[in-house]
C-alpha cells in the first residue's frame, strides 16, 4: 500500500532550538573592560563583541554610582543586569547576568578597592 502523506522533518513538532552560550575570548582585553580584571564573558543570542560593548558600558555605570565599589541599578544597553559578590577587606568577586529579550550575558570578575 502507498501511502501519500508527506514525510514529516526531523524538526517538525519540536520547539525551536535554543541558542547556546559561547565563551567569549577575553584573554587580550580582560584588564580594559572596566573593573580591575573580567575573568569571564559568556553571551547567549548576541556576538562577543556586543557582549564585551554590554560589560564596559555596565562597569561604566557601576562607576558612576559609587565609584568602585558603586552598583549599577539601571538598565544598561537595554539590558537588566543583577550583580552578586563576595568580599573580602581588599577587593571583591563578583557574577553579573544581564538579560534582554532572548539574550543573556553573563560576566564575572574581581575589583581591587
Amino acid at each position: 500500500m502507498l501511502s501519500l502523506a508527506a514525510p514529516l522533518s526531523a524538526s517538525a513538532g519540536r520547539p525551536p532550538a535554543a541558542h547556546a552560550a559561547k565563551t567569549c575570548n577575553i584573554a587580550s582585553v580582560e584588564r580594559k573592560l572596566g573593573p580591575t580584571y573580567v575573568t569571564s564573558l559568556t553571551a547567549t543570542g548576541t556576538s562577543c563583541g556586543a557582549a564585551q560593548r554590554l560589560v564596559k558600558a555596565f562597569h561604566a555605570c557601576r562607576r558612576a554610582h559609587g565609584g568602585a565599589k558603586g552598583r549599577c541599578t539601571s538598565t544598561v544597553l537595554g539590558y537588566s543586569c543583577k550583580e552578586r559578590r563576595s568580599t573580602i577587606p581588599t577587593q571583591f568577586s563578583a557574577k553579573v547576568t544581564c538579560t534582554k529579550s532572548g539574550s543573556k550575558v553573563v560576566h564575572t570578575y574581581t575589583q581591587f578597592t
